[in-house]
């Protein structure tokens, strides 16, 4: 069983279409990685059986980073969305190599969306550029390098995997879409990428953090006190924040909520995961890096809406344009 440990950062949800995980070095056990990886080897990950191509609309296509080259673009494109278009601070090494580095990536998968055909300027031929990104990280694969899963850095897990023991659980972070591209159609074919990673995994379990944009919780009390009084996870599927980190959700009596007003002020996100069925755990976190308030969410594979199994499962050129 992973034992999650409690002295790190955890992942987040940014405001609008983005999902990462951030983790210092004395998250891990330094040794667990040593050897592991070639760090001159282009080949970074197997497809454990996935086809290179997940899916792909046009010009886009879903799929498996496979090369170390594959993971630095993806994290170019972070460091763009993360730290050039949001307010996340940058450490020295992020900022000299303009990448957003971290020690999970090469133990994760990355599913990428690409556009083969990103135009480049004026008298510059098309190039393929990676224009999204989620990165995940299975409790097997987590355990095998016996590494914990980050979230554990803002929210106690031992609960969570001790209630849902023998269930292949998967982490989700650093997820994000270059501006121009966020729109329906890239969001879903990066999600048609996770669903057929879920699919052949035989996932169970899904959990990270989600973000709302600021570090005032009282600016947040709706939103906060909406998720608390009406997706808020049963026992079975909470995450209590650390209590050194804890900031209470319940900022407002449940009749004073308008659901509907509630909702409009989720980021698209948070939304798309309600939709789904996610619930949402005890407590939020201030995360003054990335200028958030995190809040816990997990969901079953089994709860969700069989709308979506379908259209999620459906061949990735039918979703809408």
């Amino acid at each position: 069983m992973l034992r999650p440990r409690t002295n790190a950062q955890g992942p987040s949800f940014a405001q609008g279409l983005s999902f990462r995980g951030r983790l210092p070095a004395v998250f891990m056990n330094p040794k667990a990685l040593v050897g592991r990886f070639n760090p001159v080897s282009r080949i970074v990950r197997e497809t454990g059986g996935l086809p290179d191509t997940l899916g792909r609309l046009g010009s886009l296509e879903v799929r498996l980073a496979r090369t170390t080259k594959d993971i630095r673009r993806a994290q170019r494109l972070r460091f763009k969305v993360f730290f050039d278009e949001m307010s996340a601070t940058p450490n020295t090494r992020a900022r000299v190599y303009r990448r957003d580095i971290d020690p999970f990536d090469r133990i994760c998968d990355h599913i990428l969306v690409i556009d083969h055909e990103a135009p480049r300027g004026p008298f510059r031929k098309p190039k393929p550029k990676v224009i999204g990104t989620y990165r995940v990280l299975r409790s097997d694969v987590a355990q095998a390098h016996g590494v914990d899963f980050y979230t554990a850095g803002e929210y106690d897990l031992r609960a969570l995997i001790a209630a849902n023991a023998g269930l292949r659980m998967m982490e989700l972070g650093r997820s994000c879409v270059l501006k121009p591209y966020r729109n329906k159609r890239t969001v879903e074919l990066l999600w048609h990428g996770v669903w057929r990673y879920i699919v052949h995994h035989k996932i169970d379990l899904m959990f990270g953090c989600a973000s709302l944009e600021g570090t005032d919780p009282a600016a947040l009390a709706v939103p906060l006190a909406f998720l608390h009084h009406f997706a808020k996870a049963p026992d079975t599927l909470s995450a209590r924040a650390l209590p050194w980190r804890y900031t209470d959700m319940n900022l407002l009596p449940r009749e004073a909520i308008d659901a509907k007003v509630a909702m409009k002020s989720l980021p698209p996100l948070i939304k798309g995961y309600l939709r789904l069925g996610a619930v949402f755990g005890d407590g939020a976190v201030v995360d003054r890096q990335f200028g958030t308030v995190d809040v816990f969410v997990a969901l079953k594979v089994k709860d969700i809406d069989p709308r979506y199994v379908a259209y999620y499962g459906a061949d990735a050129s039918r979703h809408a344009a």
